[in-house]
């Protein structure tokens, strides 16, 4: 490269967004998409390599060149039916996957200046389909193998996992708890950060490919797994994490405290943001979020929407130690969202009403590293302070729903409360049997719950054959 096209391999284009001060009073999707102009330029910074690393780092193994080479063709038909050829869920992977962690990790690029923006040209791919009403041409599906998956599930696993199997001739029945398909992507991101309606456009394209889905069909209450696999010639778990973990202090129990898992699912799935529906969510004008996730973010940055005054993240170490992505933390932080780092919640104080009133917290400082390198934090002895709230939003994770395991012999579960599988096959103890995704690993990102719905599929149609 010339010095001259260095320089401008060195940067990439930026993304539109919505200001701070407009987006943090509405729901509407805060990044707001490339142009074409946009694309092309960025599609030009990539070198097109030879022995390119970023498929490596894709859990879905996307052909990354070969989507950006067409995107520079302004082929961009061709590009997205690239990109479904092996991930079903583009316009959703493009907005909230932790490329910067995977993909783009492993760009040449990225070694003297800014990685290409891989999931920000697959999302104009997916949004460009859309918005022109130009779907990629159907993939070539055999003729019916004769067998039968049951998919418990419709979240990312579920969702990937039904998709490959239906393109390899299988007939494939999502059984999904609730009345919407999407799992934690309809219940659990926010609105500005993935639209509903994508989500929703999606599945219309899983269910394209000939998969049916039955929501409000509990496994475990209306049907056990034992009955399925009696029913079906192979069953997938994509059950995700759907049970909140809550910290076991005083005060949990009060009015106006929720698991994070609740108060999303409020806002999004029963869409209390929306003036035309009667959702009760409390918020009051303080409102504290113990966290330093994704879902910590999510859950901090619509309390803000819905209308809180003041919202403070409490997290136990410092912002270089917090989970979530730095465009989720930069963006909370440019909204108002206030960060009280190296801090843990003690107790909830409460009135004689049993409404919270406040949340004492401890200061902490960082010790020594622990078993996974990160440094533990330790109290600060005396250090006690009180931080006013009208509510409190714990997300300190969760872990899967027990009622999978009602009615399912020989299904072996961890002492976490997952299910035990093999990870390049999502292989369970039980015959016929397969799961991955956030029901195996605990919470995890969307796309490490594609990428195993891809790998147990693969498996699933090799046991198939051999049945």
């Amino acid at each position: 490269m010339s010095e001259k096209t260095g320089d401008k391999k060195k940067s990439r284009t930026p993304m539109p967004e919505q200001p701070p001060a407009v987006r943090a009073g509405n729901f509407d999707e805060v990044a707001l998409g490339y142009s074409k102009e946009d694309a092309i330029a960025e599609a030009s910074r990539c070198l097109n390599c030879k022995d390119p690393n970023c498929v490596e780092g894709c859990p879905v193994n996307v052909d990354i060149p070969g989507f950006i080479k067409l995107i520079c063709e302004e082929d961009f038909e061709g590009a997205i039916e690239k990109i479904k050829a092996t991930n079903a869920l583009p316009a959703i992977c493009g907005r909230v996957c932790p490329q910067e962690s995977q993909c783009e990790a492993l760009c040449v690029l990225g070694k003297k200046g800014e990685p290409v923006a891989i999931g920000r040209l697959e999302r104009f791919c997916a949004d460009s389909e859309r918005e022109k009403g130009v779907s990629a041409p159907d993939p070539d599906i055999p003729e019916p193998t004769g067998r039968k998956v049951a998919v418990v599930g419709s979240g990312p696993a579920g969702l990937t996992a039904a998709a490959d199997l239906a393109k390899l001739g299988h007939k494939v029945t999502i059984f999904e708890s609730l009345h919407k398909t999407g799992g934690v992507l309809s219940y659990g991101i926010p609105e500005f950060r993935l639209p509903k309606e994508i989500v929703k456009q999606e599945v219309e394209y899983i269910k394209q490919l000939g998969v049916e889905i039955k929501p409000n069909y509990i496994i475990g209450r209306i049907k056990t797994l034992d009955e399925l696999c009696e029913e079906f010639d192979a069953v997938f778990l994509g059950t995700g994490a759907g049970l909140p973990r809550f910290m076991g202090i005083e005060g949990e129990n009060l009015n106006g405290v929720y698991s994070a898992n609740e108060f999303l699912t409020r806002v999004n799935l029963m869409k209390a943001y929306d003036p035309n529906y009667d959702t009760v969510v409390r918020y009051g004008k303080h409102v504290v979020v113990v966290g330093g996730g994704n879902v910590a973010m999510d859950s901090a940055r619509s309390a803000l929407r819905l209308g809180a005054e003041e919202v403070s993240v409490v997290y136990r170490r410092g912002e270089e130690e917090m989970p979530a992505r730095r465009e989720e933390i930069e963006h909370a932080k440019e909204e108002g969202v206030i960060l009280r780092l190296l801090a843990n919640p003690t107790r909830i104080l409460g009135d004689d009403k049993f409404n919270v009133t406040g949340i004492e917290c401890i200061k902490m400082e960082l010790g020594e590293p622990d078993a996974t390198g990160r440094r533990s934090p330790v109290p600060v002895e005396g250090s006690e302070f009180i931080i006013d709230a009208e509510a409190v939003i714990i997300a300190i994770g969760t872990s899967p729903n027990p009622i999978i395991f009602k009615g399912s012999e020989g299904l072996d579960q961890s002492r976490r409360g997952t299910v035990v599988a093999e990870e390049e096959t999502g292989t369970t103890s039980k015959c016929g049997v397969y799961a991955g995704g956030d029901v195996v690993t605990g919470a995890a990102t969307v796309i490490s719950a594609m990428g195993a719905g891809k790998k147990a599929a693969k498996a699933i149609d090799e046991y198939l054959k051999e049945k």
